[in-house]
């Protein structure tokens, strides 16, 4: 066995032979550090020495394995399980991310607690003391379980307590403080990250144990080591929320074993995090005022009611302002076009704010509809029938298209009292199920839905 150093990126994990002032590869300033990197003799790595007896074969034909079915660990939480996709996978490595203190260690240590009382669960305090994780787990009144506790940064240490212990759940909080003593860097770097996950992984999957690890974020929002950390994971999770409110939103990035962008919704009180069983009531604040038009958002498998807020007001610019909260800017742009182009609005002279209620991010084309309602009837102070929701996609010629999950989406918005749905025409939705009322408005445009909605037509003047 050969030693030689190699330089590696600790932004982008590149490697290099040769020592650089920038990373060749991100354009990343003293980056590089030395490693040492073991190499073996590559003709029997391939098994080319004849020396070396061929390998036995370890592959099986697909046919010839049994269907097993999958035995997931639940949570504890019902808004977690649904965002797993029904729970933890014994053997699956899930990644968990979020801004410091938005509650990422509150969420795990009180589904830790929970799941103890069936499983056998450790929970690994790379960041805080022994002391700190039982003060936090008093705070959150947590209950009487066999859960277990180990504070510690080395890697190996935890390796052992993790083979000696076998737990059926095992909790990394986080994965950037953890250390690999035979890397020279420095904890946190995308050489210790990638080699601590990769060890971790190999273990868990082993001994068929479920990992959860607490990640890092950056200044830009992303998930902080190297991407390979996101590959290598069977889950990705985002905890999102704003620091003036008190719900916090989890978020499937990827999932290997359920939907992605499936949304768990909690409520941060004092005794930690509680689920909130009927989320449309944090994104549907009932108003009627001009500006408002309602919506329904699909997130995953789950229909939420969602207000939209407008207002659109004479520019005192020479170029109007254009600013967007939970919806992409460049997607407001291109409405305020075709409102602009297929009614005569002339919104180029406006400025327009638009806001999701609750803090929610809408990324469909569904809403389109919904924001175009909202700014018409801002535009002309005008208020929408209350009641009534908004479902349609905008084409550049002013057409509406259909949306998909039609059907769950006008049971969610009946369940919670709306009784008028302005729907593309077309869209094959045929009945919604028995003993719903609904009123259903088909436009084949927006100019057509605008009128059907607000009863006069917002191209007229003298509406």
């Amino acid at each position: 066995m050969r030693t030689a150093s190699v330089y590696v990126c600790q932004s982008c994990g590149a490697k290099t032979s040769q020592f650089f002032g920038r990373c060749a590869s991100c354009g990343t300033w003293n980056s590089l550090v030395e490693q040492v990197a073991h190499s073996t003799d590559s003709r029997r790595r391939n098994g080319l020495d004849p020396a070396v007896e061929p390998a036995a074969r370890r592959s099986m034909a697909m046919a010839s394995l049994g269907d097993q079915p999958v035995r997931r660990l639940a949570s504890g939480y019902d808004e977690l399980d649904r965002v797993l996709g029904g729970g933890l996978v014994p053997g699956s490595m899930v990644l968990v991310g979020g801004d410091p203190g938005i509650g990422k260690s509150t969420l795990l240590l009180q589904s830790a607690t929970a799941m103890a009382l069936q499983h056998s669960v450790l929970y690994v305090s790379a960041e805080e003391s022994a002391q700190q994780v039982k003060l936090r787990w008093l705070r959150l009144e947590g209950i009487a379980s066999d859960l277990q506790l180990l504070a510690e940064t080395d890697l190996e240490l935890v390796l052992q307590e993790l083979e000696a212990l076998r737990p059926a759940v095992a909790i990394i909080d986080s994965i950037q403080a953890l250390h690999d003593g035979a890397l020279s860097s420095a904890p946190g770097s995308v050489a210790q990250v990638r080699e601590c996950a990769a060890a971790l992984q190999r273990l868990a999957k082993r001994q068929d144990t479920a990992l959860v690890l607490v990640g890092h974020v950056t200044k830009e929002g992303m998930l902080a080591g190297p991407k390979v950390l996101e590959h290598l994971v069977d889950a990705v999770l985002t905890f999102e929320g704003d620091r003036f409110a008190s719900h916090r939103l989890l978020r499937a990035v990827k999932n290997r074993f359920g939907a992605t962008h499936e949304l768990g919704v909690f409520e941060m009180q004092g005794k930690g995090l509680a689920e909130v069983g009927n989320p449309s009531e944090l994104f549907l604040k009932g108003e009627s005022a001009s500006g408002v038009a309602t919506i329904v958002a699909f997130e995953g498998t789950r229909s939420l009611v969602v207000d939209l807020q407008a207002l659109v007001g004479v520019t005192s610019y020479a170029s109007p302002r254009r600013t967007a909260t939970g919806l992409g800017t460049n997607r407001l742009h291109q409405i305020l076009a075709v409102l602009e182009k297929h009614m005569g609005l002339p919104l180029s002279r406006y400025d327009c704010y638009l806001a999701v209620a609750g803090g929610l991010e809408v990324e469909e084309p569904a809403a389109d509809l919904g924001v175009a309602a909202a700014v018409v009837s801002s535009y002309r102070d005008l208020t929408l029938p209350k009641g009534t929701v908004l479902l349609g996609e905008l084409g550049l010629g002013g057409q509406l298209r259909p949306v998909g999950q039609l059907a769950q989406r006008l049971k969610e918005a009946v369940r919670l009292g709306f009784h008028r749905a302005v729907v593309p025409r077309g869209s094959g939705l045929g009945p919604i199920g028995e003993g719903l009322e609904l009123e259903l408005l088909e436009a084949a445009s927006v100019t057509e839905a605008l009128v059907m909605a607000l009863g006069v037509d917002p191209a007229d003047d003298d509406c």
